[in-house]
């Protein structure tokens, strides 16, 4: 490898000093509102809306925690948020796979159509749906059940998309050889396709976890009484509770997000792993 010069290795620091500095900036920004959030809940004293914002709580201390588990039953909203989270993985994981499956292997007419109707969905706002799914669960009978806050939400296009890029990765000589070996295709899906998968498949699971996690507009919608709303629709009694009790609010919302930034945390390198399967 050429020796740099001492002027190409200064131009060369600079331009990995400037690289950092601007994502260190990026991070920042991304990350201004959780702080600020944080900050307002562990704080006591001071003007919430204080321009510019400080991310120094003032005499920090956690008695608006203590406040939001004696005013809401905060027990009650974290485990229906784990209940419907539970359930809408597994079955997103079940309908995803068994939908890119077939598009990804099978050769049937309209292929290419059904594919292309399915990514043509990615381009329409989730709310169009809303009244569409509310009138079908309330036909059904599922409104105010934790199944019609789950049954709309399985199916998604981005699921079906990493699952048949993934799909589409396995050699075919092997999926060749397990037919002529006289596997099924059910065979083949269960013991060849999925756990080759697994980089994908655990990307959607996180991908899921996180997005059923947060989810407030759909169970907001399908749920009215109280004892089985999610935790990021229940935590909204705070608002009604306190009036401007900015604080106690902000430390709702802080262990709202806690969980889900956890999971994220200590599962992106799988999450990256997954995606760059998926792009390729």
């Amino acid at each position: 490898m050429p020796k740099l010069r001492p002027s190409q290795r200064r131009t060369r620091r600079v331009g990995t000093l400037l690289h950092y500095l601007l994502l260190v900036a990026i991070a920042l920004f991304c990350a201004f509102p959780m702080l600020w959030t944080l900050s307002t809940a562990i704080g006591t004293e001071g003007n919430v809306f204080a321009f510019p914002p400080s991310l120094v709580p003032q005499k920090p201390s956690w008695v608006n925690f203590a406040e939001v588990f004696k005013v809401i039953d905060l027990g009650r909203y974290y485990w229906n948020s784990i209940w419907i989270t539970f359930w809408t993985v597994v079955w997103t994981v079940v309908v995803c796979a068994l939908a890119a499956y077939p598009l990804a292997r099978l050769k049937f007419k309209g292929r290419q159509l059904v594919f292309s109707a399915i990514l043509v969905t990615l381009m329409l706002p989730t709310e169009v749906n809303f009244l569409v799914n509310f009138i079908t669960m309330t036909q059904l009978g599922l409104v105010n059940t934790h199944l019609g806050v789950i049954l709309p939400t399985i199916a998604g296009a981005i699921g079906i998309f990493m699952l048949k890029s993934a799909f589409e990765e396995v050699p075919q000589d092997l999926i060749d050889a397990a037919r002529v070996d006289g596997a099924s295709e059910l065979r083949i899906f269960w013991q060849i396709m999925l756990p080759l998968a697994l980089p994908q498949i655990a990307t959607l699971v996180i991908f899921t976890t996180v997005t059923s996690w947060n989810n407030f507009l759909w169970p907001g919608v399908v749920l009215t009484r109280s004892e089985l709303m999610p935790l990021a629709v229940g935590i909204l009694e705070l608002s009604g509770t306190f009036g401007s009790a900015t604080r106690v609010i902000a430390a709702g919302a802080v262990l709202t997000i806690a969980p889900a930034l956890l999971v994220f945390f200590f599962t992106q390198r799988f999450f990256m792993r997954g995606l760059d399967g998926a792009v390729k």
